[in-house]
């Protein structure tokens, strides 16, 4: 009948916009998440879920060999560079006079944009100059493999920011922290503690938005956080000149290279 046949095609229009709904959904949601992570970051995260990251994946029974062909040793001091716009950890360590490159390393995922943490909850991965000890090395719990960076540190601290626990561990999920993966975790933790364990009493890492050259900088001169990182660029210029840890203090607010110790 018509009645019947008017009733069907409501039901057909029904099931046609539930169809359209359910599509849409996951498309807002991603939206959303786009709101707070880079699409590049997400692309990892998918990655990684898959098992297909590139990077992930280092041979332990080859790190040993990797070291001695450098002329590197277990237990020799280090110091870390974190690059966000790069996605980059590089990892130091100590050879004669001054500090070489042992290996630059993929950061699978970290949150939020260029500039520094400001408050608890704003989901914003650090930048800064933190100082890690032997009380800041996670070894147990969630996070196996992994160390505290002492967010929120002097500066942050004279800058009115909050939060807590702020790390650099594994998998690839990260609200605030630098995530690393399991695998590479491993090899950095190991190399970290290593050396704490040999007599480093602290080593030192700079996070940082990007790679500080001039040019970089002067392509960043109108951005809001410029003034902020001209106070990085100082401790960053003296590690690319003598491949030495800054000796970083804080004076009148503000990052020093402390050029007398």
């Amino acid at each position: 009948s018509s009645g019947s046949a008017r009733v069907a095609s409501v039901l057909a229009a029904l099931m046609s916009a539930l169809a359209i709904g359910s599509a849409v959904q996951p498309a807002f949601a991603l939206s959303v998440e786009l709101d707070d992570v880079a699409p590049d970051r997400i692309e990892r995260q998918r990655m990684f879920a898959r098992g297909v990251l590139p990077g992930e994946a280092r041979d332990p029974d080859t790190f040993e060999d990797r070291l001695a062909a450098q002329g590197l040793v277990e237990g020799a001091p280090i110091l870390i560079r974190i690059f966000k716009e790069e996605s980059q950890l590089e990892l130091w360590m100590r050879k004669g006079d001054a500090f070489v490159l042992q290996g630059m390393y993929p950061i699978c995922h970290w949150t939020g944009t260029l500039g520094p943490k400001q408050r608890e909850g704003d989901k914003q991965s650090p930048e800064g100059f933190y100082t890690i000890g032997a009380p800041q090395m996670r070894h147990r719990g969630r996070w196996q493999r992994a160390f505290n960076l002492g967010y929120p540190n002097p500066y942050d601290r004279a800058h009115g920011r909050t939060g807590n626990s702020v790390m650099v561990h594994g998998k690839c999920k990260s609200a605030g922290c630098y995530a690393m993966t399991d695998a590479l975790m491993e090899e950095i933790y190991g190399l970290t503690r290593e050396a704490l364990k040999a007599g480093q009493q602290t080593f030192q890492v700079q996070a940082l938005p990007f790679r500080m050259s001039d040019a970089k900088m002067a392509q960043m001169k109108s951005h809001k956080w410029y003034s902020f990182w001209k106070t990085l660029k100082e401790g960053y210029d003296h590690f690319e000149r003598h491949r030495l840890p800054p000796n970083i203090v804080v004076c009148e607010r503000s990052y020093k290279v402390n050029f007398n110790t």
